[in-house]
């Protein structure tokens, strides 16, 4: 079994209106099937804010109007990636409390990680069905998750 060690760097946002918070479910990876807050990587000569704008839009389908930087920060973690290999991934998040133009998200999968956003009641949410950013961001924002 071989081990590969990565790292990933994304921004991440919570949109979050009436206790009610735009979620993704993820298609792919070591998160897969968990619910998590829509972003990701971070590209090449891209900013955090330009990431996090870019990805808002292709996973969740919203144009970012305000953003506030809630926090940053990482979780190493290992997960079977392919059949012979093993990814020890550091995940690094910078995490925005965001607010958007649209009153709804994009419900259909974008093919790539996200098998579609919806909102979600916060307080129907258990730690259990979601990523540990989101669990985190959560937190931060002074949610109490079960």
């Amino acid at each position: 079994m071989e081990i590969v060690e990565s790292t990933h760097v994304g921004a991440y946002g919570f949109i979050i209106r009436n206790d009610q918070i735009a979620l993704i479910r993820k298609a792919r990876g070591g998160y897969k099937g968990l619910l998590d807050i829509p972003g990701g990587g971070i590209e090449h000569n891209e900013t955090p804010v330009e990431a996090l704008k870019r990805e808002l839009m292709e996973e969740a389908g919203v144009t970012v109007k305000h953003y506030e930087l809630l926090c940053a920060t990482s979780r190493t973690f290992q997960w079977q990636m392919e059949e012979d290999v093993i990814e020890d991934l550091h995940h690094i998040g910078i995490l925005y409390k965001v607010d958007v133009l649209e009153d709804t998200v994009r419900e259909e999968a974008d093919g790539l990680d996200s098998n579609g956003c919806q909102y979600y009641d916060i307080h129907q949410l258990s730690s259990s069905q979601i990523t540990p950013f989101a669990l985190e961001g959560l937190k931060q924002l002074g949610y109490s998750i079960r």
